[in-house]
Parts: C-alpha cells; sequence; structure tokens
C-alpha cells in the first residue's frame, strides 16, 4: 500500500526497520498465535495541519469514484491489525519523533496471585435518575428529543460561525436558524431516500423529483449552506488538535450527550468507525480481508446504545497516555471521568482486550469504579494460570482462575470454542452457571460450564456494537468533500440514536421504531421550516406529526365553524399553524397526546 502524504505502518514492516522493537515483535508472535489469524483495518486521521485553510476547500465532486478512494493530499492512513490495540500506535510515535533520552523505568511491585475467589467491596446500585422522569413527565415528540442535542444555543452556534466563515471568504451567506434546520432535514432524509446525485431531490423528472425537499429549501441555497458550513473561528484553532476544526461541536455534543444521559450502572467503551469517502488518491485494500475505512472513534455507551461520551483518535503523536497506560486505558478513564461528573457511583464498565489490563483494572478500583473485560495473556501481570494448550485438552466449560490479594482482582481463563482470558474487579467465578454450546460434529446443543463475570460480560458489553448497528441502517448519505465533512453526519446520526433512546425509554405506549422516527423528525423540520416567501412555492401542507413539535402553534377565531380535529364536534377555533379546527380546551391535547406516524412502525 502506498500513500501520498504518510507512510504507512504495520507491526511486521516497521519491526524489520526498528531495532528497539523486538518485543513489540513477540508480543505480535503471541497475538497471531492466540487468535490465529489477523484482521486488517484501515484507519484514518486528519493531517497535521489540519488549521491551515486548505482544509476547508472542497477536493472534488461527490459525484466522483466511491469507494477506495479518499483525499491523499489531506489525509494520513495507517494499517493496523485489530487485536493490536494500540501498539502500532506507539510504532508510529517511535518512528516519526525524535529520539528521546532514555528513561529509568518504573519497577511496581510483583503481584501475588492466590487460587480463589474474589471479595469485591463495592457498595451496591442505588441510584436513582430524576431527569428521566423529569423527561417522561414532558411527553417530547421525536422533534422534541433531537434539539435535546441539537438544543437553540448549538443550532445558534453553528449558523454564527458559518455566517463568520462565510465573511473571511467575502461572501455575504446570511443563514439563518430556519434554513439550518432544512439542511440538517434534507441531511437526515437522505439516510433512507438516497439518489446517486444529491441535486436530483431538484430535478423536476417524474422518476426523482422529491417535493418535500424542493418546497422547503431551493437546490442552489442548499448546495452554498452546505458549502460554507462551519464549526469554528479558523482565527483560534488549536494546532496541536487535528480535529480542532469541528472541536467546539464535539464539545458541546458530549455536554448534551452526558446532560441527558441515562443514569445506569452498567456502560460499554470500545472503537467505532465513522466511515470517509472520497475520490482523491487511491488507496490498494489488501485482498479477501474485511477493511474497514474511516475515523477511529473511542465511545462510551450504555449497555442499550445510548451515545455518553466520544472523542476522535488522535493516535499517540497529538493523544498523550498518561498512569502508565496504553492511549487505549487513557481513553478509558477519561470516559470514566465523564461519568463521575454526575457522581462518583459504582459504575460497572464492560470493554475488549484493546483496552483491559490488569493496571487499568487497578486504577478504576481505587476510582470506585467497577470494570470487567477481555484481556490479552502479555497483559495479565504473569498471572499463573493454566496454559492454554493445557486447557484445550480439557472438557469445554474447564476455566482456572487467581486472584491478586491486594488489590482484589481476578483474572480467569475459560475453555470454549476458543480459550478466553478475562479481567475483572468486581465479579467473581461464583455462581457458576450453564450455557448453551452448539457442537458442529454431533448438531446439537450442549451444556457447559460458564463462570459469572464471563456470563455478565456477554450480556452487557455489546452498547457499542448495537450504537454503530442503529446509526449503520439509515446513516446521512449526503457527503461534502472536505475532510471533516463525514464526521458530521456521523454527529448527526449519533444524536438521532440517543434521541431514540430516549424515545424507547419514556414513551411505553407509542414506540416506533428507528426509521419512522428518523421520518418524523426530517419531515417537521423541511416542513415547518419551509421557506414559503419565493412565488411559486408551495403552499400545500403534508399531515405530518408537526403538530407536536411544540412551535408556532396559536389558536385563533374563525368565521366558519368546522369540526375539532380531536373530539370531532363543531368548533370556532382553529390552530393557525395546523389549520385544523380545534377547541380551546382540545388544544391542548390535541398537540401534546400520545402519537403514531401515519406511516406506521
Amino acid at each position: 500500500m502506498a500513500s501520498s502524504s504518510s507512510g504507512l505502518f504495520t507491526g511486521k514492516s516497521t519491526s524489520s526497520k526498528l531495532k528497539s522493537v523486538k518485543l513489540l515483535e513477540v508480543l505480535n508472535a503471541l497475538e497471531e498465535e492466540e487468535s490465529g489469524h489477523s484482521r486488517e483495518e484501515i484507519f484514518i486521521a486528519p493531517p497535521k495541519n489540519a488549521a491551515g485553510d486548505f482544509t476547508d476547500e472542497d477536493s472534488g465532486d461527490e459525484d466522483g469514484q466511491r469507494g477506495t478512494h479518499v483525499p491523499g493530499n489531506v489525509l494520513h492512513a495507517f494499517v493496523v491489525p485489530e487485536d493490536s490495540g494500540t501498539r502500532e500506535e506507539e510504532e508510529e510515535e517511535l518512528q516519526l519523533q525524535p529520539a528521546m533520552k532514555k528513561q529509568k523505568a518504573v519497577v511496581e511491585p510483583q503481584r501475588v496471585w492466590t487460587k480463589r475467589d474474589i471479595c469485591p467491596d463495592f457498595s451496591s446500585w442505588t441510584a436513582t435518575d430524576p431527569h428521566m422522569e423529569d423527561l417522561k413527565s414532558q411527553e417530547l415528540s421525536p422533534v422534541g428529543l433531537f434539539e435535546l442535542f441539537f438544543d437553540e444555543g448549538t443550532i445558534n452556534f453553528i449558523v454564527n460561525e458559518t455566517n463568520r466563515y462565510a465573511r473571511q471568504k467575502n461572501v455575504n451567506l446570511g443563514l439563518t436558524a430556519q434554513e439550518l434546520k432544512c439542511v440538517l432535514g434534507i441531511l437526515i432524509l437522505s439516510g433512507y431516500i438516497s439518489y446517486p446525485r444529491r441535486r436530483m431531490f431538484w430535478e423536476t423528472s417524474p422518476d426523482s423529483h422529491h417535493h418535500l425537499v424542493a418546497d422547503a429549501i431551493r437546490r442552489d441555497r442548499f448546495e452554498l449552506i452546505f458549502s460554507y458550513l462551519h464549526f469554528a473561528d479558523n482565527n483560534e484553532l488549536d494546532e496541536s488538535d487535528r480535529f480542532a476544526k469541528v472541536r467546539p461541536l464535539i464539545v458541546r455534543m458530549n455536554y448534551n450527550f452526558q446532560k441527558h444521559a441515562p443514569l445506569e450502572e452498567f456502560y460499554s467503551f470500545g472503537e467505532s468507525t465513522c466511515e470517509y469517502f472520497g475520490y482523491r488518491g487511491s488507496k490498494q485494500l489488501p485482498a479477501g480481508k474485511p477493511v474497514r475505512l474511516g475515523y477511529k472513534i473511542w465511545c462510551g455507551t450504555t449497555s442499550r446504545g445510548y451515545l455518553v461520551w466520544f472523542e476522535p483518535s488522535q493516535g499517540t503523536l497529538f493523544t498523550k497516555p498518561d498512569r502508565g497506560l496504553d492511549l487505549g486505558g487513557s481513553m478509558v478513564v477519561k470516559f470514566v471521568d465523564a461519568l463521575q461528573t454526575r457522581g462518583c457511583l459504582p459504575y460497572h464498565i464492560f470493554f475488549d482486550k484493546v483496552f483491559t489490563s490488569v493496571k487499568l483494572m487497578s486504577i478504576l478500583r481505587k476510582k470506585g469504579v467497577k470494570a470487567t473485560g477481555t484481556v490479552r495473556e502479555y497483559r495479565t501481570e504473569r498471572c499463573p494460570l493454566k496454559d492454554p494448550k493445557e486447557l484445550k485438552k480439557m472438557k469445554r466449560g474447564s476455566f482456572d482462575y487467581k486472584v491478586d490479594e491486594s488489590e482484589e482482582i481476578i483474572v480467569c481463563r475459560w475453555h470454549d470454542s476458543s480459550v478466553v482470558n478475562i479481567c475483572s474487579n468486581a465479579v467473581g467465578i461464583e455462581p457458576v452457571g450453564l450455557t448453551s454450546h452448539h457442537s458442529g460434529a454431533n448438531k446439537m446443543q450442549t451444556q457447559v460450564h460458564q463462570p459469572s463475570l464471563l456470563r455478565l460480560y456477554q450480556e452487557k458489553v455489546g452498547g457499542v456494537g448495537r450504537m454503530d448497528q442503529n446509526i449503520a441502517k439509515y446513516k446521512v448519505k449526503i457527503r461534502g468533500m472536505k475532510w471533516y465533512s463525514s464526521f458530521i453526519g456521523y454527529v448527526i446520526d449519533a444524536a438521532l440514536n440517543n434521541a431514540w433512546q430516549l424515545h424507547r425509554i419514556c414513551c411505553h405506549d407509542a414506540q416506533v421504531d428507528l426509521l419512522a422516527f428518523r421520518r418524523y423528525v426530517a419531515c417537521v423540520y423541511l416542513e415547518s421550516n419551509a421557506d414559503t416567501s419565493s412565488q411559486g412555492r408551495r403552499s400545500r401542507r403534508l399531515e405530518t406529526e408537526s403538530r407536536f413539535d411544540m412551535i408556532g402553534h396559536w389558536i385563533i377565531h374563525q368565521d366558519k365553524r368546522t369540526r375539532c380535529a380531536l373530539c370531532h364536534s363543531q368548533t370556532n377555533t382553529r390552530c393557525e399553524k395546523c389549520q385544523k379546527g380545534v377547541h380551546a380546551k382540545c388544544f391542548r391535547a390535541y398537540h401534546i397526546r400520545s402519537w403514531r406516524p401515519s406511516w406506521g412502525c
């Protein structure tokens, strides 16, 4: 593989060039022996000079060739084995940074491991969530839930920064909040209605014209706004931050996500990928290997998939690990710090072997946080468990375990279809349960023993995966060619996912699926914010649930009596926005009652 802007690194290629990474070669060999195969992913980082003006310019037309092509003059690409975690980022740092003076290694006391079950001293979970009860009482519509995150302050901030950026380019854009919401509505709609070219939304051809989009905003106006969409002041960018162009938006979204997050005991931490598609530069992808192309994003979610905290990865060149941890472990600690702003409660965090180490478990235990995760053998700090080869010869369901005497951290090795290492500072072996296992040879289900910490881990670890699945279903399809344009679509999709998760919690009587939820938000945004000032603009309104958006509804007198839309008796008043007859006594119930979209679930 080749890159026009930077080198591409793999564990094997760099180990032959760097004499100081022989230990990494040994660890890679252990990894391959443990996993049996390697999987690669493409990790893209923004340019080092992301604060430069040239990164604001479009690098090409969206209608160009897609797929494995990215702007080579803008992005850095790194090919890393999936199971290698952050060791390749450490190699990158070794190769790109000048040699530093050797520092004396800190010798830590050796742990004493004993064959017994863990005796955790954490308090039980008794916290309540008054904020969620308040949201339930408000009976918010999908638009109301979405605007918990893209609130008025965030919308006005984007409007101001976009207008500022246009003025810097000597363009009088005059963007308003109403127009920005139309743009957001079109981006959301593109997730479930997409064309090869986005201009087809406005074509008069009967096979492509979309009247809801065409009636909301003119094509050229949308293209102009979308080309100047901006999220930071170019005069105040932090040159040490590769994501400085979108850092203010990240800060605002993280604040809103955490403010309205369900207060739960169990959380997941992992990696997500914001896919990027462009056409400049060619990146050859290894044949026969599953490859993911895009930005890596560290994510902390609830067990159901609500995104609580996120941070795009910048590698170890821009994000320095601390506390003696690697980069992944440092990100887990940052997520825990964010959680504890709501109170130092006994949260329980689950993550995979990319992050887990005995040292991380020790740090989280001192913070009063429970943690459980699969772990690589070389991160168990020489825990004397049975050899994996020996354990494989035993029947499935066999396991071995040891506990650190000083800090009550357990490491367990379990044999199922493969040998799994798992570590925890809160959950032990007992009670040992049974789990079903499919036997390929006998073509039948068999029962095998499963320690308690394995069972709880399998139940709670999938939060990030559930979020990724929800985002991938109807993700924003309209992309600009700026390096951060796809990241904006990711943020919108994450906000919609979070709003839908709150809807599932708050609305038990009228729940809808994710598609109906997104359709509702898109239709209300396009209908309620449509520009009706120009001649020829259609005044017809669709019978959507815009009546529930709680914006601009006024009761007025009408000369001719009509039937009330709620109780169906005669009335001489109507809603000015909905243009429906409604009694004064029925007005509130008509606009906040339990709803179900006309297109169903």
